[in-house]
């Protein structure tokens, strides 16, 4: 089972992740293998050319708040930088998908910021979007992202809407209490999930 998690910036996506991998699913983090991507030398190379040496921080590696500035303006930009990472992460998360079935791991969660940006919805057997009212979720990214509200703002409105993305959702894992909470409400979710799909297995 492919597992695809969208929500709101700072609704606990990774968290609700982190709950699915304490019930043996694989978890592919596709923020953190952009950010690996972004600093192998093919690719660190290429962005110095398109964006100049401006880019790196001071021990060479690409500074991701200054990609975010350019990317973010540009939407331009971000399509030429989302043409050549995307296609690379593809490649690793097929792979990935392959080695959890042959693990025989409960399922492989996919959580990405543009999940439906990207068409990965389409790969996924079951979305999931994760609640959390808008203030919860400002109040988590300006205490662990160090971000403003008008930072939270435009990071979402560079993504598809809530609405959207809880209308193509098949259930929804509200983010609101305590961690043991989050944990109990993924853990029903999931089982019944892995429920549904043995129905439809034996029924085919």
């Amino acid at each position: 089972m492919v597992i695809g998690l969208v929500g709101g910036v700072g609704a606990g996506k990774s968290a609700v992740a982190a709950c699915l991998a304490r019930l043996g699913c694989v978890v592919i983090d596709s923020d953190k293998r952009a950010k690996q991507k972004l600093n192998e030398p093919t690719v660190r190379d290429e962005l110095v050319r398109w964006w100049g040496a401006g880019i790196l921080d001071s021990k060479g590696d690409v500074d991701r708040s200054k990609i975010a500035q350019i990317v973010f303006h540009s939407p331009a930009e971000r399509q030429r930088l989302e043409g050549m990472i995307h296609p690379l992460l593809a490649s690793e998360r097929a792979q990935t998908i392959r080695q959890a079935a042959d693990s025989g791991a409960s399922g492989v969660v996919i959580d990405a910021p543009l999940l439906l940006e990207a068409g990965l919805a389409d790969q996924c057997d079951v979305v999931l979007f994760v609640e959390s009212p808008r203030e919860t979720r400002l109040q988590r990214v300006i205490k662990n992202r160090g971000w403003d509200e008008q930072e939270l703002d435009r990071r979402e409105k560079s993504q598809e809407g809530l609405e959207k993305k809880r209308r193509i959702a098949h259930d929804v894992i509200v983010n609101t209490g305590s961690a043991d909470d989050l944990f109990c409400e993924v853990s029903s979710v999931f089982r019944g999930l892995q429920r549904k799909a043995s129905q439809r297995s034996i029924e085919s």
